[in-house]
């Protein structure tokens, strides 16, 4: 919450551009202590089962004070407040589990045009005794004009990259979920992640919503949780965010192979997150 209160702050008067130079700062935590009790409460939240290692986007959650430090200090170009998550790839080595003391490394690897504003790529690693075992390469929008529309090739390992899957028909439904209006708080609590789009109808609305959008995390992860994949070694879990999902909301999960999706609307025609999970190891 203080980098949050902090980013608001530092993020008047800033103008975003994707030619806009990026500090250097890497932010490190050397040792991360995991909370096993908020762990059963953002498995609960998201869907994952208690039992299970460590959730694959944990410490994604154990990282964002950290990128909430980073995107709030006054040299990033993009103001923190109503920042949209629009894409993520995380590859998990091994399996963590609670117990586990990883040390965390947030950076800022680049800025790129996007035809709503400008994109900011942000990477969270976590090592075990000096060796990788998880990281994460998120893109963060800052929406403002353009003055034209720009398509860009992402890079090869970007969560948009050209093996995302091709616009296609609907995946078969594997389950339906109806969300409350209180998502976007009960996701904040254990997550951290206080932004105020996700909040309250009026806090959206402020921010060009109308109303609170549930997080791109908790879409992602409840995807996720049913995959197994938190569980896997080597292996890559991977999703664009289409388009936001408004609270409340009733939304169907979609799985084909090594492809998910999340969909709503009233037809189901409205494509929230499109996913994939990849793996060379052991479930």
């Amino acid at each position: 919450m203080p980098a949050l209160g902090r980013g608001v702050v530092t993020g008047i008067g800033k103008r975003p551009s994707a030619d806009a130079p990026l500090p250097g700062t890497r932010l490190v935590l050397p040792a991360a202590r995991i909370d096993a009790a908020r762990v059963i409460r953002y498995a609960r939240v998201c869907g994952f089962r208690e039992t299970d290692p460590l959730p694959i986007t944990y410490p994604h959650i154990l990282g964002f004070p950290l990128a909430a430090r980073l995107m709030g200090d006054r040299g990033f170009p993009l103001p923190l407040l109503g920042l949209v998550h629009t894409g993520i790839a995380i590859t998990q080595h091994r399996p963590l589990s609670p117990a586990d003391r990883p040390e965390l490394t947030v950076y800022a690897a680049g800025l790129r045009p996007h035809h709503r504003g400008t994109e900011a790529e942000i990477v969270t690693e976590a090592r075990l005794h000096g060796e990788p075992v998880w990281s994460d390469r998120s893109t963060y929008l800052a929406r403002h004009r353009t003055g034209r529309r720009t398509d860009v090739p992402k890079p090869a390992d970007s969560p948009e990259s050209a093996d995302s899957p091709e616009p296609r028909e609907p995946l078969p439904v594997a389950a339906r979920w109806d969300l409350g209006a209180d998502l976007g708080r009960r996701h904040a609590a254990v997550s951290g992640d206080y932004n105020p789009i996700h909040l309250y109808p009026l806090t959206a609305r402020l921010l060009g919503f109308r109303r609170a959008i549930a997080h791109g995390m908790w879409t992602f992860a409840r995807c996720v949780a049913e995959t197994g994949a938190s569980s896997a070694r080597n292996v890559t879990v991977r999703a664009e965010f289409r388009a936001p999902v408004l609270l409340p909301a009733t939304v169907s999960y979609g799985r084909l192979g090594t492809d998910f999706e999340l969909r709503g609307g009233r037809d189901g025609s409205r494509t929230h997150l499109r996913g994939r999970v990849t793996t060379d190891g052991d479930w």
